[in-house]
Formats: C-alpha cells, structure tokens, sequence
C-alpha cells in the first residue's frame, strides 16, 4: 500500500497484485530514453546503501568516466568521493537481497517539536542576461524523498553539479518538482542542497527553483500541530500520524529549523517555464484553488500562514490524489489544466511511473523497470517520479521531450 493511501478519499488500492484486466485500461504512453552518448551513462542495474532504493548510476559520470562512491559524512550539500560502501552515517550497506517494494519502517518518534517563528525571507538577485543572449537549458527533477546520494549523483551526471556538489551549471534552469522528505535517510539534507543550489544558480546566472509536494505540507504540518486531532475520511487522525505512516523520519524532524520551515512555506505549488505547466501532483485539484497559478500559490500560502488545521489538512489530502491524467479521460483533465492555466504539456511528480502504468510488481520479481521519464495523456503529460523509493530511480531530464 502507498502510504498516502492511509489518509485520502476511497478509491482503488494503488498497489498489491494487480491482475491482467487492469493493465488493459491504462493508457498507453511511451518512455523518454536519452541517448547514452548524450547522458554519458546508461540504464543499468545500480546497487543501493540503504535497501529502500538503489543509487541512481552512481558508478558513471558524464563521459563514461567512473562515478564517485556514496558521500562521506560532512556538511549538508557537499560530498567527496571515497569509494566505499558506507553510507553518510557509517552504517554498512546491506547485502542484496529480494526487491522490497513496502516503504522503509520508520523511527519511532518522540515529543512533537514547538512551532518555529518565522524568519524573513532571503532574496538572491539575478543577474540578466547579456544583450541577444537567450534562456539556458531547462531541466525538471522528480520527486527525491530525502535520497540525497542518489540526488547527487543524477545531478552531477547531467552536468549541473561539480564533484564537491556545487552549482556548475552556468545560466541552466532547474525546476525541482517536490517531495524532498520522508522515506529516504536525509531529507534535511536534500533540501539543505536545494536551498544551496538556489543561491548558487542565481549567482551564475541561472536560477533553481521547487515546488511545494504533499510531502513538504505534511512535514510542515506535523512540525506545526504535532498530534492535534483533525478530521479525515479515515477517521480522527493527525498530522504527525499521517507523517509517520507516511514515511516521516524523526531525525528529519529533530534537524528543521526556521529558515527550513521558512523556505518550504514559500515554495509555489505551481510554474509554468516554456509551455510546461509544473506541478506535484497528477490530480486537477489545483482548480479549486484558483483561476491563474498565482491565485493557487497565493491560495496555498494563505493557508499555511494562516494555521488553520482543518483547511490545510484538507490542502494535503487533496494533493495526495492521483492518476487524473491516465485512463479514457486523462487527456481531458490534462487539457483542462491546461487551458485554464497555460502552456501545452503538463509536467508532474506524485505518482511513481511503475504505479502509473501497472509495472510496480513484475512477473519475475524483479525490481520495476523505469528507463526514463513516461509521456502519455496523448503526449499532454510527463511523468518524473520515476519510483526511487521503490528500486526505481531519481529521474533528472532536460525539457522539453520529444
């Protein structure tokens, strides 16, 4: 079962054995492979030093060139190669064994943290461009779940990071599509990265940016109002429940601080960049919150400022659903986002692609196979969660897709 399954609307199961018939009826879509000689590496088995997920290509560099090992333990967004087979935290990697694909216990947790001031918010100016000089290249990133190596290598494998994990992407623009924590060993530290590159692109000129995933409204939710109860169609439930069950780790919890919280609260729920309509979720939820993308980010701050329990709960478990766009109305929901909001091709995370189309449990037992991002919805919609917390992999792709 996919943990948001726990707190949502009734609809089908989004895991366990799916039969025949079912796959029938999903849409057909096709996947985006890049060219190896032009990604540097290939789709091959990668190993894992946490068994909830395997490094994404982390044996291969741009080139062909060897890949640095797993980071070492240091300071949050910087990572050297060591060639060993620990994790940042020392611990061993586990051995192989049969693909898991329930997400990872989590830690037990303590007393919910006290709600953190806010702090003023932080603005790095961007240089313009040179005069003829046009935009650099885009690029999206699916959801990360606090797998900052693996993050890390996908990064460095495109070229918008150098060896010590700082940006060495010059003027390209990076949109990173939310869900930085839970389930994975370091969220705080994926957004610590994020938060670096930021300041880092916009000296360059560049620029990367993130937006707000169910996740981040969870993680801000349960750090705000801990075990008050709210009302859900599960029953009396709370935030700091749903965290857990969703994948919350305490440490993550334990480490936020208020420019944490102040950043996240900040993050839009929607972009538009080059036609590509950005969002989280597969859902049109988005439409019950505004007519325009401000009207829905202004919508979704406003919750968030203002601490209401019940409508921010009620925020989260509608980005939690799923799977608007698959199906003989998919097309549909797509076109309506998009006429209502802009652009020609809807770009999201949320839903792992082997969910999506029906592959999370293979045949063979072996890992789902993710060779890149999905495109379906008659093209209109691509995929970017390609499953990192199930043995799939962190999806990094250039825009646009053809």
């Amino acid at each position: 079962m996919t943990p948001e399954d726990l707190f949502r609307e009734p609809e089908p199961p989004l895991s366990g054995t799916r039969h025949q018939q079912d796959l029938d009826v999903l849409p057909y879509g096709s996947y985006f492979e890049p060219p190896e000689q032009a990604a540097g590496y290939s789709y091959e088995e990668t190993n894992s030093g946490y068994g909830g997920a395997r490094y994404l290509e982390q044996h291969w560099a741009p080139g062909g060139a060897p890949y640095p090992g797993p980071a070492t333990a240091q300071a949050p967004g910087h990572y050297a190669p060591n060639g060993g087979a620990e994790d940042p935290q020392g611990a061993p990697a586990p051995a192989e064994g049969p693909a898991q694909h329930e997400d990872p216990p989590t830690i037990e947790l303590g007393p919910p943290i006290a709600p953190v001031p806010d702090v003023p918010e932080v603005h790095f100016p961007y240089p313009q461009p040179e005069p003829g000089e046009g935009p650099g290249p885009l690029y999206v990133i699916g959801d990360v779940h606090g797998y900052l190596d693996e993050l890390l290598a996908a990064l460095h494998q495109q070229g918008l990071i150098d060896t010590e994990g700082h940006w060495s992407a010059g003027r390209s623009r990076v949109w990173f599509l939310g869900d930085f924590t839970d389930r994975g060993p370091d969220g705080i530290g994926v957004i610590d990265l994020v938060m670096q590159l930021a300041a880092e692109a916009a000296a360059a000129g560049g620029y990367c940016r993130a937006l707000m995933g169910n996740h981040e409204l969870l993680f801000l939710g349960a750090a705000r109002y801990g075990d008050e109860p709210v009302q859900s169609t599960a029953g009396t439930a709370s935030f700091l429940a749903a965290w857990r069950l969703n994948g919350g780790q305490q440490h993550d919890l334990e480490r936020l601080e208020p420019h944490h919280v102040s950043w996240l609260s900040r993050l839009p729920a929607m972009g538009i960049e080059d036609g590509h309509l950005m969002l989280h979720s597969d859902t049109t939820a988005y439409l019950e919150y505004g007519e325009t993308i401000d009207d829905v980010n202004d919508a979704v701050h406003t919750l968030l400022a203002d601490e209401g329990i019940d409508e921010l709960w009620d925020c989260f478990r509608k980005f939690t659903k799923r799977f608007a766009f698959r199906g003989q109305s998919g097309t549909m929901a797509a076109q309506e986002l998009l006429s209502t909001y802009g652009g020609y091709r809807v770009v999201h995370g949320h839903s792992p692609i082997p969910y999506l189309t029906g592959t999370d449990h293979p045949d063979d037992g072996t890992p789902p196979h993710v060779p890149g991002p999905y495109i379906y919805a008659d093209e209109l919609a691509i995929a970017m969660d390609g499953g990192v917390t199930m043995e799939g992999r962190l999806l990094v792709a250039r825009l646009p897709l053809n």
